[in-house]
């Protein structure tokens, strides 16, 4: 065992001995990757994260066994899908909300602008026009624009039919926006990245505010559609009831002194069918009330832990880490080509 360690250690210092006669080598090569890492580093956009935290509405009281036992599995890490057959719409599916090419097609008519601008555009234009591309695209992009059919410019995006331009831009934002869910707390984190500070924040604000629109609009859909067929059904009974009621005024009016009971048996008629009329229209004003009520009842609420802030330090790799690394695989590279590439050669 001590042989074997002598042995390393003589090694080490053999190849140290080795390399201290090439260090002008050594140098030049680290002196040329600190300057690619420089070139690499200035034409490396910065890029500004924001995360917004909020909280659904969880219910207390009156769970399940079945509801229990799926909170106490979530804490070990174990999904048992009980809510998920409770509700479509569970917090583990937001994920694949953000992703669907749908909810990401309606951000691209959102207006930003940049921090140190007062020109607004569409988030869709500011990914085309203010996205910096390194020097090494170049190449690519010159290709792409030879290449590329020319496509009119519409606002109007179909998810049906995209372009191949607005295909790869949906990849592009796919990967700038995340929506993250804690199986045990059901806290959703939502993160945007972007290369303006002020545009990331915008866009975290917009995703927060439309996942909550998103969220409401599922859970308050049958109350809605059940308010809007009372509202309908009100309008109908109200127009029956005034109908009856103005036949009604007419025929006592007209045969007010008449002392026939003919007359008197169809005008109790008339009464009769205004009363009915009017007692619906009273049920359908109930319903109605109750309907109202039904969709503040389902209407979530969101706790906002942590709001949009526009962030003022880049999330991005530091300029001068990447020269380090740069330098650092300059000094790897010299050193194995001094050991074994001379060996090799």
């Amino acid at each position: 065992m001590e042989e074997t360690r002598k042995t390393r250690e003589i090694d080490v210092i053999g190849m140290v001995m080795k390399l201290i006669p090439e260090w002008k080598f050594i140098a030049k090569v680290v002196m040329v990757t600190a300057v690619i890492g420089v070139i690499v580093a200035i034409n490396t956009p910065k890029e500004y994260t924001t995360n917004v935290i909020l909280a659904p509405e969880m219910t207390s009281g009156g769970l399940g066994l079945s509801e229990n036992l799926a909170d106490m599995a979530a804490s070990f890490g174990i999904e048992l899908n009980s809510k998920a057959q409770m509700d479509a719409l569970y917090p583990g599916i937001y994920p694949e909300i953000f992703a669907s090419t749908d909810f990401i097609i309606s951000l691209f008519n959102i207006p930003v602008c940049q921090k140190e601008d007062t020109i607004k555009k569409s988030y869709h234009d500011h990914l085309l026009v203010d996205e910096k591309v390194p020097f090494w695209k170049y190449p690519l992009v010159l290709i792409n624009y030879i290449f590329k059919k020319k496509e009119s410019s519409n606002t109007a995006f179909d998810p049906f039919c995209l372009s191949k331009n607005d295909e790869a831009l949906c990849e592009m934002i796919r990967g700038l926006i995340t929506c993250q869910v804690d199986k045990k707390t059901n806290v959703i984190t939502i993160c945007v990245t972007d290369i303006d500070a002020k545009i990331s924040a915008v866009m975290a604000d917009t995703l927060l505010h439309r996942l909550q629109n998103y969220i409401t609009d599922y859970r308050t859909s049958k109350a809605r559609n059940d308010l809007a067929y009372y509202e309908k059904l009100r309008e109908e009974c109200k127009k029956e009831y005034h109908d009856i009621q103005r036949e009604y005024a007419a025929y006592a009016d007209s045969h007010k002194s008449n002392i026939f009971q003919s007359s008197s048996v169809k005008e109790e008629e008339l009464e009769n069918d205004m009363q009915i009329r009017y007692q619906a229209y009273a049920q359908i004003e109930q319903q109605i009330r109750t309907a109202k009520a039904r969709v503040q009842e389902k209407t979530p609420a969101f706790t906002i832990i942590q709001n949009a802030t526009i962030p003022n330090k880049a999330s991005s790799t530091p300029r001068s880490l990447i020269v380090l690394l740069w330098m650092f695989l300059g000094t790897v590279g010299a050193s194995l080509w001094v050991l074994f590439g001379k060996k090799i050669k």
